[in-house]
């Protein structure tokens, strides 16, 4: 599994993914709402970020990750591939090379809250609101 820099031309294999994942581990969140995102992320999002994505050996996009002034800001990983280390080693390199020491997390995605605190990552705050205004709380973490 190789870490790369992202390019524009991958973007739409990143919402791909992006759904997919979401759909996996997201099911809190509305359907018109995860409708609403998916410009904001393609056509506004993934440009905001320092994007980086592993790579399989057959150069196959397998999970990506966002990072933004010190804050993880996306971390999705392809559903196919969950739980092989890819999240760990996309975090591990978010951390090292991206200067990453903060996340925010869904409250209702036990999963990720779970991933981040298994990692290093303490609860610092909680937010009754998302960075869009909806009622879907956030935790902040900190390493």
């Amino acid at each position: 599994m190789n870490i790369e820099v992202v390019g524009k031309a991958d973007h739409l294999k990143l919402i791909e993914i992006w759904e997919a994942s979401v759909r996996a581990t997201h099911g809190f969140l509305a359907e018109d709402y995860l409708q609403e995102l998916k410009p904001l992320i393609l056509k506004q999002y993934f440009d905001a970020v320092d994007l980086r994505c592993a790579k399989n050996s057959n150069g196959e996009i397998q999970g990506f990750c966002g990072v933004h002034d010190g804050n993880i800001e996306m971390l999705f990983i392809s559903p196919g591939v969950r739980g092989k280390g890819i999240g760990a080693m996309l975090a591990a390199h978010a951390l090292k090379e991206q200067g990453a020491t903060k996340v925010d997390v869904n409250e209702q995605n036990e999963q990720a809250l779970g991933f981040y605190q298994h990692i290093g990552f303490k609860v610092t705050g909680r937010s009754p609101v998302d960075g869009q205004g909806k009622a879907y709380p956030l935790l902040h973490m900190a390493l």
